[in-house]
């Protein structure tokens, strides 16, 4: 079937209004819009709102994109993972988002839900979802990554899937979001799927009403540990420990993300594309934390763990 792309596009903005509304309610200022659109007859068409918002009193960074584009052929970041797709026409819509708080114990989140059909005449179109949100802390709680962990299952068994389902997407966003040349992970995870659809084994209204689910799931994941951290008294050790953890995001988004790649090669906004970097980051040379300080407590919490069947009031410990 040829999916409808413009109730699909209906969804993504009616959630990114959503997402919006309840942020800028919480940091006590409006976000800034910018509504764009390429003009027929480029390579690639199609248009877009930016939601962004700098430098408030929860949000330092903040930046919500809808964008819905239409192109003659696929980026090579695209058709060198589906060569039989070369040369076909396609759109891509989707909502991606990125917060960094301002403050070091409130954690960064990424959501991405997207939608993609690529047409060809004469032959059936291909189509797929893909999606997911991740959690990255610099000062974990237990309880944040279980409420996380525990919402974005509730989403997937809510959808429909199996709790085999959940387990393959929260082990796929542990090893998508890893960096191999750092050998350690962004953060704690979450889920990560990507070409659900597109080998015909799952229908289009249940890979489609996953990806509604894990978009509506977002904001009950992150908004109550956002509330929970964001009075939490913190001085410059925590924003320079916060700074230099952000490298690592920057490096992931740069270096190994496959949204800012097709992003960058099929000629997207680069301003909106790169909205997910942090305003401030730093690096240091060969840099550990010392054992046992709050720092090193991050470290422990990035190995991957069963983090939706723990207690939330179990401590971190080397022995799991």
């Amino acid at each position: 079937m040829m999916p409808d792309t413009a109730a699909i596009r209906r969804h993504f903005l009616a959630l990114q209004t959503r997402i919006v509304e309840a942020l800028a309610a919480l940091d006590g200022r409006a976000f800034r819009e910018e509504r764009w659109e390429r003009p027929q007859g480029e390579a690639l068409t199609g248009d877009g709102l930016t939601c962004i918002t700098e430098d408030g009193p929860v949000l330092e960074r903040g930046g919500v994109n809808f964008s819905h584009v239409r192109g003659a052929s696929l980026p090579p970041s695209a058709s060198a993972r589906r060569p039989e797709l070369a040369g076909r026409a396609f759109e891509a819509l989707g909502v991606s988002l990125v917060l960094h708080p301002r403050n070091p114990y409130c954690p960064t989140v990424h959501l991405n839900v997207r939608a993609f059909v690529a047409t060809a005449e004469g032959l059936p179109p291909v189509w797929w979802f893909g999606g997911g949100m991740d959690l990255t802390p610099y000062y974990p709680f237990v309880e944040d990554i279980v409420h996380f962990h525990r919402t974005c299952r509730d989403a997937v068994l809510g959808a429909g899937f199996g709790e085999a389902h959940y387990r393959h997407y929260k082990r796929w966003c542990d090893e998508y979001f890893y960096l191999k040349h750092r050998e350690e992970p962004r953060g704690v995870g979450g889920l990560f799927f990507d070409d659900l659809g597109s080998d015909g084994t799952i229908p289009f209204e249940s890979a489609w009403r996953l990806a509604q689910a894990v978009g509506d799931a977002f904001l009950p994941a992150y908004l109550p540990i956002l509330e929970r951290r964001l009075a939490h008294p913190y001085g410059e050790r925590e924003r320079d420990f916060q700074a230099y953890r952000r490298g690592r995001y920057v490096e992931f988004n740069l270096v190994w993300d496959r949204g800012t790649h097709f992003g960058l090669q099929s000629g997207g906004r680069t301003e909106a594309i790169l909205m997910s970097l942090p305003p401030l980051a730093r690096w240091r040379y060969d840099w550990h934390p010392e054992p046992g300080s709050p720092e090193a407590a991050l470290y422990e919490a990035l190995r991957p763990r069963d983090w939706a069947e723990r207690s939330a009031e179990a401590p971190l410990t080397g022995t799991e």
